[in-house]
């Protein structure tokens, strides 16, 4: 544990990753602010001094999470024409259930504040499935062009379906259920035809 009073390095992400260690090993029930502090092997106080309590901090973590793969979805389009469009494209999709993403959404729900916290954040633009949603479009548009999607496909459309389903399974799943990630690989698989 670091002394009291000295610095932690990249506070907010090692607090991110202790809590998603906690949801993955234990389950979200387990998740509380002394939880994360111990996992993260720092003073108590710590989340509280970074964050607007433990509403806040799971607001942040979801919003962070989000924003990374609205990043990974952002750098799609530079792969169009390389690998496959399938593998490509799940690569984003599969992302928002990475990092106990199931898990994460079922605690930031139970939670009202954070619920509440996260919608204000992304009306007011932080990264979300909007964003990931347009950059999956214009990735599909690129590899349309390129031909290696066929013409028919409509990317706005498919991008709607990908980024729905995922949110859907996203805020439904239960602990338990079986892994949605197989359904999003075939329901990619099925809206992405090959070019002709």
């Amino acid at each position: 544990m670091a002394p009291r009073g000295v610095a932690t390095p990249d506070v907010r992400e090692r607090l991110f990753a202790a809590a998603e260690r906690v949801v993955e090993r234990d389950g979200p029930g387990a998740l509380t602010s002394r939880a994360v502090t111990t996992e993260a092997g720092c003073a108590k106080g710590l989340l509280h001094a970074h964050f607007a309590g433990f509403d806040g901090f799971v607001a942040e973590l979801c919003l962070d999470r989000f924003a990374r793969t609205a990043a990974k979805a952002r750098a799609l389009t530079g792969t169009a024409g390389r690998g496959t469009v399938e593998r490509n494209l799940n690569a984003v999709a599969l992302a928002l259930f990475d990092s106990g993403g199931l898990a994460l959404s079922g605690l930031a729900l139970s939670r009202p504040a954070a619920t509440l916290a996260i919608r204000e954040a992304l009306e007011k633009g932080a990264p979300g499935f909007t964003e990931i949603q347009d950059a999956i479009a214009e990735y599909l548009t690129a590899e349309r062009k390129l031909g290696r999607v066929a013409r028919t496909v409509d990317p706005p459309s498919v991008a709607l379906a990908v980024v729905g389903t995922a949110h859907h399974l996203l805020m439904t799943s239960r602990p338990g259920a079986a892994d949605p990630r197989p359904l999003v690989a075939r329901l990619v698989s099925a809206l992405v035809p090959a070019g002709e």
